[in-house]
């Protein structure tokens, strides 16, 4: 068997990609610009990569039969590394976002999905056979948002509570992503992603407290101060993009999919698991000053 060529690798995705693609009985080849530091299980072939460089990927996708494609360099060497995934591989599985979505909370501007909707239009001109998988909110999203006030405190300061999302488990995403590339029958997927419930802000953070055995208080940030606590700190343009979506959504239910039942055979996962699953996190400081 051929092995799955993995970028992002060491990624919230790519990581249990690689993981359940192993499971399965696949041969997994990880793609790192830092092969002695990716801490990846033994049976993974770890070789060095770069996107930014399209020729140092020649090596890495010699024999590949797929190739599960998270962007993360700027859009310049898009083109080049399409070319190459073309001239390599039989099918690649893309990590996009769900921008041709009609939902409000996916449609205000967003300069990562202008990069997905570009690096699209390039697989497709390459004529590769492709799956396309568009998450929405990822639920490991309340952890780098919120963590450090619920573990320095008992109350969120965020905008718009109210607002809904229907957050996924990254464990999810890796089963849709994992049969799409190793499995037939989904050349020409396009697959929306979500989690089974929409749940406001508010109450994805008192789920947060109930599992943790506290009470956590939203504490409700008008957008400007928002911007002000996120300067310096955060892409401004992030910052836009997430204000607008929320903002968006506010008296509607976010957007739910049957799609991870319909590909895997089985519901996804709730955020109530999720956080049951992670709540050590919320009590705990990180071993560095990254969460």
């Amino acid at each position: 068997m051929h092995p799955v060529l993995v970028t992002g690798a060491t990624g919230r995705v790519g990581r249990v990609v690689v993981d359940q693609l192993l499971g399965a009985g696949v041969p997994v080849r990880a793609l790192t610009r830092r092969p002695a530091a990716a801490r990846l299980p033994a049976a993974v072939e770890v070789v060095s990569g770069d996107l930014t460089v399209p020729e140092s990927l020649d090596a890495g996708l010699q024999g590949v039969s797929a190739v599960f494609l998270v962007w993360t360099a700027q859009p310049t060497t898009a083109r080049a590394v399409v070319e190459r995934l073309a001239t390599h591989a039989q099918r690649v599985v893309f990590l996009s976002s769900p921008h041709r979505t009609p939902h409000p909370f996916f449609q205000q501007p967003n300069p990562l999905a202008v990069l997905h909707a570009d690096i699209e239009r390039l697989i497709a001109a390459a004529g590769l056979a492709s799956t396309i998988i568009r998450p929405g909110m990822f639920a490991s999203n309340a952890l780098f948002w919120w963590g450090a006030q619920i573990r320095d405190g008992d109350a969120v300061r965020w905008p718009y509570g109210a607002a809904e999302t229907a957050p996924i488990d990254e464990r999810d995403i890796a089963s849709v992503a994992t049969r799409a590339l190793y499995e037939d029958g989904h050349a020409g997927g396009d697959y929306v992603l979500t989690g089974p419930e929409s749940l406001s802000q508010a109450e994805q953070v008192g789920i947060i407290g109930t599992a943790i055995g506290r009470r956590i208080q939203f504490e409700e940030l008008s957008p400007e101060d928002f911007r002000r606590e996120t300067a310096g700190l955060w892409p401004a343009p992030l910052v836009d993009m997430l204000l607008a979506a929320w903002g968006a959504t506010i008296g509607r239910p976010a957007l739910v999919t049957s799609t991870v039942s319909d590909v895997v055979g089985s519901p996804p996962r709730t955020f109530r698991q999720w956080v049951a699953n992670h709540a050590a996190a919320f009590v705990e400081r990180p071993a560095s000053d990254e969460v």
